[in-house]
């Protein structure tokens, strides 16, 4: 081969050469291109159609992007976790990225990139709890449970922890949270649901809402914070109809002021850790079992509050209804049967029960 030609040959080479570069960076941009596209197109008809529907995803704490990357081609929500591998170490050598644990909700219509930024943001679903009024500490403990929260022995055990450093206003001395975890219902992050987060986001609530009642409102009894969430959580506990608690405050509030025993029935529940039914009272020995919370057999208020009042238990507490009722007895649709003396009511406590009989009796089937 002649000079001429070898040279003719290094020429057609380097000429193909930039030919080649462009062909492999546009076959490697085609690539990319398809990897971080979104694996299915959105629905141009304006229907919701499989493609749109979001997928949620949850991704562990302590996840490292590569099981992200994984994680999140299993689900389709991406095509390719090579690329995923690619764009993370991008993000990390430019923008420091750190992706959040929690759960998220994505969609197959996301890109690549636009997924990412939603993990790395930390834009993780909001959780929605309820806890209705009325409720202690352990039946909270076991909805949490029951949803898949966190164990009930662990709330349990946070709640012992009193956060005064946090909420002041807190009464000294108290063994547990009882009563100060405000019933509503609660957003909360995905990614934040520690018994710890869900303790703050209710006492706050209990900041926000029952404690400018406590400071702002008049009293007809003088009673401290602790002495007030205590008996809201009593009548809370007896009151089933809304119209009756201002009257029933009113009666605790009589037998408060003239040294009698409150004789509550919740507080002997609550003491045992029972709670009674319709078919199954309170028996005379659970009333005469000594505990701290047996009002039957301890004048004033119990040591703690025995539930979470709602806002109207709470009101009710502050304006209790001026009344000369001492006593009251449940009848069996909710309602109750006030008595200004004893014989008054025990007579309307027999009159009831042998209304329960005689319901009870004609439940019966009789024989022919």
């Amino acid at each position: 081969m002649s000079i001429v030609q070898r040279f003719s040959k290094i020429f057609f080479y380097l000429a193909l050469f930039p030919a080649v570069i462009v062909l492999c960076a546009w076959q490697g941009w085609a690539w990319w291109s398809w990897a971080t596209a979104p694996p299915a197109p959105k629905s141009s008809t304006g229907e919701t159609s499989d493609a749109d529907k979001t997928v949620q995803i949850r991704i562990p704490p302590g996840s490292t992007s590569k099981q992200i990357g994984s994680y999140l081609e299993s689900a389709g929500l991406i095509r390719s976790s090579n690329a995923w591998d690619l764009w993370v170490r991008w993000l990390n050598t430019q923008n420091k990225g750190v992706f959040k644990a929690g759960t998220y909700e994505l969609s197959p219509t996301q890109s690549l990139k636009e997924i990412a930024e939603q993990i790395s943001q930390g834009s993780v679903v909001q959780i929605s709890f309820t806890i209705p009024e009325g409720r202690n500490l352990k039946q909270m403990a076991a909805y949490f449970e029951s949803q898949g929260f966190f164990p009930a022995q662990d709330f349990l055990a946070a709640t012992k922890q009193i956060p005064r450093d946090k909420f002041p206003w807190l009464p000294s001395g108290l063994p547990h949270l009882e009563g100060f975890l405000y019933p509503d219902t609660y957003q909360i992050a995905s990614g934040g649901i520690t018994p710890k987060a869900v303790i703050d986001i209710m006492l706050k609530r209990f900041e926000q809402v029952a404690l400018p009642m406590y400071q702002k409102n008049p009293q007809q009894i003088k009673l401290n914070l602790l002495q007030w969430v205590t008996l809201a959580s009593i009548v809370e506990k007896e009151a089933v109809i809304p119209a009756e608690r201002p009257r029933i405050a009113g009666v605790f509030t009589q037998r408060l002021q003239k040294g009698m025993k409150l004789e509550a029935d919740p507080t002997v529940e609550y003491g045992l850790n029972i709670q009674q039914t319709v078919d199954q009272p309170l028996t005379f020995k659970q009333v005469k079992t000594p505990s701290p919370y047996n009002t039957y057999l301890n004048r004033g208020l119990p040591p703690t509050p025995i539930a979470s009042p709602g806002k109207a238990s709470l009101q009710a507490t502050l304006n209790p209804e001026k009344t000369d009722y001492l006593f009251f007895v449940a009848r069996y649709d909710g309602t109750h049967v006030f008595s200004r003396t004893l014989a008054e009511h025990q007579a309307a406590v027999a009159a009831i029960r042998k209304q329960r009989v005689q319901q009870n009796q004609g439940a019966i089937p009789q024989p022919n």
